[in-house]
This record gives C-alpha cells, structure tokens and sequence, in this order.
C-alpha cells in the first residue's frame, strides 16, 4: 500500500500491522517460536536415548513405549513441543488466549468435534488402503496398541496414558502447528488453503511414523480444517481430542 502525505507526495509502501506485528530478524515470532518448539524436542529426545537406551535410535517419546512412571519420562518432549509456542506467545505476543483462541468457545466444540469426526473417518479409510498397499506385515499396529500392552492391567497408569493422549498431546501438537506455525504463515500472507496444506505435511512427518504417513496426513487435514473454519487453535485441539478418543478408549479393552 502507497503512503500518501498531506502535501499529495507518494512514499515508500507502508507494510499493514498485521505484518509488521511481532516481527524478529524479519520473520514473524511464530517460526521462532515453532523451532524453539521442535527443536527442544529432539534435543530431550537425543538426550534421553542416551541416557535411557545407551544408544541412538531407539527411544521415540511418541510412541510412549515405556510403561508405569515412564510414561511421565516419556512425555517430556511432547511438552516441549507447546512450551516453545507458550513461551514465544508470553515473551513476543499477546498472550495464549489472544493469539491463538486456545480456549474453546461453543461453536469451537461443535465444529472441532465435526472436524473430529472426519478425521477419523480419513484415518480409517487410509488405514485401509495403506493395510491393501503394504499388507498385514508391513503395516503397523500405532503406538496405542504397544502402550496397552506395556502398561498391563495397572489401570492408574493406563488412566493417565488415555489423559495425555487425549489431552496434554492436541494441546502440546496444536500450538505448535496450528498454532505458532500457522500464525506464523498467516502473517505473511501465505493463503489459508496452503497452510492447511503445509501444517498437515508437517503434522504426519512429526510423528516419524513412516507407514501411517498418508493416513496423518489426512487427519492432518480434517483436524486442521476446524483451524481453518474458525480461525481458533481452541477448535483444532477439540477436533485432535475426538480423533485421539476412540483409539485412547481402546487402551482399556483388553483390561
């Protein structure tokens, strides 16, 4: 946009605040706070390979493998992931609920459920598709299904699992990437079709489970729509809740 003084002489183009808002090293704070985010995650996770396993490569804090008190231990760098997009919020913007809409409204719970819904739909009938394209063998079973056998018939433990899984994970995963990332994007002007798009790329390569990448990633998708439909990380992580509740509820079956 042209700036036009008193005197009708043309200036330099004037960027909106909404651009020039938060700003750091010419970069919006959100990408700050998104690899601040990231990268502590696998800094813990590097750090707790070593000392957990002696070696690197074995330790995938979200898979949550280990049972009973490390489960807690295992969490750890998931709770990296929304500490940098906190700390980036509190330190650069204006706060959780202003920046993000963490809070849920009314309408967020209705279409982040609806969002939800489709997501598992999505996960289900990909699922389904990677089972005909890599056949039993070679298709895993996810995370919940080792957790369940891990922590046996403690049910505390179990109870606490289905917590983090259906609560402290969307929250944690949802500031990050719909959270700093997307605002991040958004304040540069990237279109929200694309975002969408990008933050489910991101979203499935996060769980560095190669064989359910496609499935993710559609998940990614529904789950990101509620983002995308109210402008409110608060919808994205009430639709990432319903989506990880079935699975969670599954944790208790065998018990």
């Amino acid at each position: 946009m042209k700036r036009e003084s008193e005197d009708g002489v043309t200036g330099p183009p004037v960027e909106s605040p909404s651009v020039r808002e938060g700003l750091i090293l010419g970069a919006h704070w959100g990408f700050l706070a998104f690899f601040i985010g990231v990268g502590g995650y696998y800094v813990i996770t590097l750090i707790m390979t070593v000392v957990l396993s002696g070696h690197f490569g074995q330790f995938d804090p979200l898979e949550l493998r280990d049972s009973g008190p490390l489960l807690l231990l295992a969490f750890v760098p998931n709770v990296l992931l929304g500490l940098g997009p906190a700390l980036g919020s509190w330190l650069w913007g204006r706060g959780l609920r202003v920046d993000f809409g963490l809070l849920p409204t009314l309408r967020d719970v209705k279409i982040g459920l609806a969002c939800g819904g489709f997501a598992l739909l999505a996960g289900y009938l990909l699922n389904l598709v990677l089972l005909v394209v890599y056949g039993a063998q070679g298709a895993t079973d996810g995370p919940l299904a080792e957790l369940s056998g891990d922590l046996g018939d403690n049910l505390v433990w179990l109870a606490l699992a289905a917590v983090i899984v259906v609560i402290g994970a969307p929250v944690t995963e949802e500031l990050l990437i719909r959270g700093t990332l997307w605002l991040g994007l958004a304040r540069h002007q990237v279109p929200s079709w694309v975002i969408l798009v990008l933050t489910s790329i991101v979203f499935a390569l996060l769980h560095g489970e190669q064989t359910r990448t496609i499935a993710l990633f559609g998940q990614g998708l529904a789950i990101g729509a509620a983002r995308y439909f109210t402008g409110r990380v608060g919808s994205s992580v009430v639709a990432h809740a319903a989506n990880n509740l079935p699975p969670a509820l599954l944790l208790f079956s065998a018990h």
